[in-house]
């Protein structure tokens, strides 16, 4: 098929996507020996607030073409509202651990992913900074070393965290929707932490839209030449889809597609200087940062 070169970036957003998702996503990656980008929402689970978006454009039509309920589980609805928000990360550190081990590209998806994702443009750098840490302390305290790349929660961006990562001094950043790695200029800012963008449209996007027995084969078809960054979620791919994921990577071996990470694709490319803007996209609710 050419030269096609895909990675895998997987979001952990919730308790059981950490604890069902990631092991069942790990064990299919470790089948087909294949290495992904893994990024951990480390701290609370609120995903139940996460309901208070029911008024965005979209947001009901997604729940129920991606059978959110089933996808996510009753008591993940409910966490952070009627059930306490339970730590994700701490309750069972050697996941992590796991996933470091077998040779993940692993870094950080946020603290709270339901509070960042919701609350990220009324946040100071102070704030921001603070969320940052919180996420980082843990995930070296349980791993030894120090994260060196992250993913928005929703693919939001502000200047603020933009700055906050270059602070930070992240070698890349996974936070945007677009075409290819680049240098980011936001707001007239231009910033030097490199950003990986998804490429790819994800599952709960077109799911319902696409017949599920017809998605590998409109993944297929979208692939390109060069680089191909397709974002998957442990609570989707790794469960009721985990089947259909197992699938697809089997068409991509069997087409002699070329995986990587996305700290590998970033030692491959010439990086672009593209502008970032918060723009929409089909499928998903409300605004998130795309490539220009």
């Amino acid at each position: 098929m050419g030269n096609i070169r895909l990675a895998i970036k997987i979001d952990i957003d919730t308790l059981k996507g950490y604890l069902e998702g990631l092991p069942k996503l790990l064990d299919i990656l470790n089948e087909y020996k294949i290495k992904a980008s893994i990024f951990f929402s480390l701290g609370p689970d609120n995903s139940g607030k996460a309901l208070r978006r029911i008024f965005r454009k979209g947001f009901i039509s997604k729940m129920l073409r991606t059978k959110a309920p089933t996808a996510y589980g009753l008591k993940t609805l409910f966490y952070g509202t009627l059930l306490p928000a339970p730590m994700i990360v701490n309750s069972n550190p050697d996941l992590m651990r796991r996933a470091i081990g077998e040779g993940h590209d692993c870094g950080i998806h946020s603290w709270d992913h339901v509070y960042w994702q919701d609350n990220l443009p009324k946040l100071t750098r102070e704030i921001i900074r603070n969320e940052f840490n919180k996420a980082m302390d843990l995930y070296e305290k349980i791993s030894g070393e120090r994260a060196k790349s992250c993913a928005s929660p929703g693919w939001q961006v502000t200047s603020e965290s933009l700055s906050v990562q270059d602070e930070l001094n992240f070698d890349y950043c996974s936070d945007v929707r677009g075409y290819a790695p680049f240098m980011p200029e936001f707001d007239g800012v231009k910033f030097k932490t490199p950003q990986i963008p998804s490429t790819l449209p994800t599952m709960d996007e077109v799911l319902g839209t696409i017949p599920a027995d017809n998605l590998n084969e409109y993944y297929i078809n979208l692939l390109h030449d060069g680089l191909n960054v397709h974002t998957i979620h442990t609570e989707m791919e790794g469960g009721m889809m985990s089947g259909t994921f197992r699938d697809f990577i089997a068409q991509c071996r069997d087409r002699d597609i070329e995986f990587m990470t996305l700290r590998e694709a970033l030692k491959n490319s010439e990086l672009l200087q593209s502008r970032i803007e918060m723009g929409n996209l089909p499928g998903r609710a409300g605004k998130l940062a795309v490539q220009k």
